[in-house]
């Protein structure tokens, strides 16, 4: 009798101990979807913000008119509706270098730079960046928690036999982090 109570106990522990570590995988599985979403929806109002500042601009920038190019393909690229969430990480990324290059060169712009529909998508846009920005980090913390479950044991076990993998999170690319040459920024 004795023994069959400690079996009982030791199932019943093993049981709960299983359904919180499921629980927690869910949990963090979602969060990071949700977060993701949220992130996805600032980076819609971005997107269709482009076609407006890149109107506004190109009337302006002749020299920047690749720059420009690149931009309204990545935002096409980026509005498809068949990309992977991984895709769209790496597109953000891109689209965000090009949009900074964009803003250093408006400074050959004086006429662009006085224009009040230019500095009211300006403003807008940096606005946006700067609630992506934080969506970011929200979304990196999310990611890496996720991460850390599934690699970690004992929950890992159970994570592979959920079939969850490892989420890449928001980075830049190299070139953005090397330091800014004020001097070539001067000598254009």
């Amino acid at each position: 009798m004795t023994i069959l109570l400690i079996i009982s106990a030791v199932t019943v522990t093993l049981i709960i101990i299983l359904v919180k570590i499921f629980n927690t995988l869910i949990d963090k599985k979602n969060q990071v979807t949700n977060i993701f979403s949220s992130t996805d929806v600032l980076l819609k109002k971005r997107y269709n913000l482009i076609p407006n500042l890149v109107s506004s601009v190109s009337r302006y920038m002749e020299h920047e008119k690749e720059v420009l190019q690149k931009i309204t393909e990545l935002r096409n690229q980026a509005n498809k509706p068949d990309i992977t969430d991984d895709q769209k990480i790496t597109l953000d990324n891109e689209l965000s270098s090009a949009l900074g290059s964009i803003m250093v060169a408006v400074e050959n712009y004086p006429d662009l730079k006085a224009n009040e529909n230019f500095l009211h998508l300006q403003h807008i846009l940096t606005e946006i960046e700067a609630q992506i920005s934080a969506a970011r980090r929200a979304y990196n913390q999310a990611v890496t928690n996720y991460n850390n479950a599934i690699e970690m044991i004992p929950t890992n076990f159970m994570a592979r036999s959920m079939g969850y993998t490892h989420k890449k999170v928001f980075g830049i690319k190299e070139s953005e982090k090397q330091n800014i040459n004020i001097k070539a920024l001067f000598n254009r």
